[in-house]
Formats: structure tokens, sequence, C-alpha cells
């Protein structure tokens, strides 16, 4: 920097500018990971990442996480939940196990 006559005042200049310009840097790298965080969160919304479908028609429940599919759908908007919730309890119990036979 030399924007001015005396050595003690461009350093001081240029202190202020690399000062403003690491303060820059942080804060566009905590964006982008803020950004990046939330973008693995909340996904794109494609079809491909659906958890379930209700499909009225057949009068069926899939959960395509583990997939599960009933065809009572009637019930289980009424709130019999026991096979789903009892289907995802297994589905969960199994990849314990397996994330325990890997150790």
């Amino acid at each position: 920097m030399q924007d001015e006559r005396s050595q003690l005042q461009n350093r001081a200049r240029a202190m202020t500018v690399l000062r403003a310009r690491l303060l820059k840097a942080a804060e566009d790298e905590q964006n982008a990971a803020m950004s990046a965080e939330r973008r693995s969160q909340v996904g794109g919304g494609g079809r491909g990442e659906k958890i379930r479908t209700y499909n009225f028609k057949e009068n069926r429940l899939t959960d395509h996480r583990i997939g599960f599919t009933i065809y009572r759908l009637q019930d289980v908007l009424a709130g019999d939940l026991d096979e789903t919730v009892d289907a995802l309890t297994a589905d969960e119990r199994a990849k314990q196990l397996a994330g325990q036979e890997q150790r």
C-alpha cells in the first residue's frame, strides 16, 4: 500500500485493509458452512427423497425408507399406527445390530 507519503500511515492503512479482508474471508467461510449444513438437512425435495407415499386410490401406505407397504390406509389415517411403528422399530433395531457387528 503506497497511498500516503509516510511509511507508518501506509502500514496502518494496509493493516486496516488486511483486517477487513480477513474478516470478510472468515464470514464467507462461516456462511458457506452454514449453507452446506442447511442443504444437507433440507435436501432438494426430489422424488427420490420421499419418505412415505399415501395412495388413496389403492388404499395403500408405503414407507420408502424401509420398503414397508400396508393396504389399510384408512385405518392408518384413523390412528392405527401399530404396524407402521413396529416395522420402523424393527428396521432401526436391525440397523443397530448391524452397526454393532461391524465393530
